[in-house]
């Protein structure tokens, strides 16, 4: 079965203006929309949370504007939409407008259908917030950028992979001391992640070489040799396809590998990247 990442790729490829672009900086100012509505009218909050039997009763515009509720209270809240727009702009620029798109509302479908799932089986409507669909964000950050520093606390330089570490330790913590089943929405997230950095996370993990792992230091010298005696322009350091034997193939070069390197559409974005 083919990989769904793939799959989100090649569709990005077939229609390259879907998407909406500059979506967080939308989100972010519904963020700060709704946290100026709930300092004027706290109460007004209530009819922007996600109330699976409310919607049922016609209050549909609930599916999606408890997403704009602010993650946090307080002037923390500034600081969390800040955080988390300079996240989904930089992972827009990283993925695509198309591929970033689709990242952010499958986490809100899946919060949604998860959320009606509760309610099915319990009977009780459960509040939702965006908290986990933004913590996913942060996830796949990590998972892209894991030695990018961040200034914790404005002035303590924190990798993002540590940062990474100590949010999963309370995000399991939530999945165990929450009662069942609402212990199960960070999970719901957490899908989400894996679909689209998979490849990155279990590149960050750590694990002896093995037959079938890639020394791309001996693969960039073999492709090299290779292209000395063969035509063609261009070859794949992941798989090795070239544009003579597989024309029908996009083939670009990384910004960010060291040097220059050679993907297929396949693995441009599903590498791991050279560093010498």
């Amino acid at each position: 079965m083919k990989d769904p990442r793939k799959k989100i790729e090649e569709f990005c490829c077939r229609h390259p203006n879907f998407g909406i672009p500059g979506l967080m900086r939308y989100v972010v100012i519904a963020n700060a929309a709704f946290w100026l509505l709930g300092a004027i009218n706290k109460p007004l909050m209530f009819y922007l949370m996600f109330n699976p039997a409310l919607i049922l009763r016609g209050q549909v515009w609930r599916l999606i504007s408890f997403v704009f509720i602010p993650p946090t209270t307080g002037i923390l809240a500034f600081i969390a939409m800040y955080f988390y727009y300079w996240i989904g702009t930089t992972l827009e620029r990283e993925w695509g407008t198309g591929q970033f798109t689709i990242y952010f509302f499958t986490g809100v479908i899946l919060t949604i259908l998860y959320g009606f799932l509760i309610f099915f089986i319990t009977g009780v409507p459960v509040n939702l917030s965006s908290t986990y669909i933004f913590l996913s964000m942060f996830f796949s950050f990590a998972a892209l950028f894991p030695d990018m520093q961040v200034l914790f606390m404005f002035f303590i330089p924190v990798k993002m992979k540590y940062l990474a570490l100590v949010n999963a330790v309370f995000f399991l913590i939530s999945v165990i001391t929450t009662p069942f089943p609402e212990n199960l929405l960070p999970v719901v997230a957490i899908l989400n992640f894996l679909i689209f950095c998979g490849g990155e996370l279990r590149a960050m993990l750590p694990r002896r070489q093995s037959k079938g792992t890639i020394n791309f230091k001996r693969e960039s010298a073999r492709i090299r040799r290779e292209q000395e005696q063969k035509l063609y322009t261009h070859k794949c350091a992941v798989c090795g396809r070239t544009d003579v034997d597989h024309p029908e193939l996009e083939f670009r070069y990384c910004s960010r590998c060291a040097g220059y390197h050679c993907f297929c559409s396949d693995h441009i974005n599903n590498h791991i990247h050279f560093t010498e």
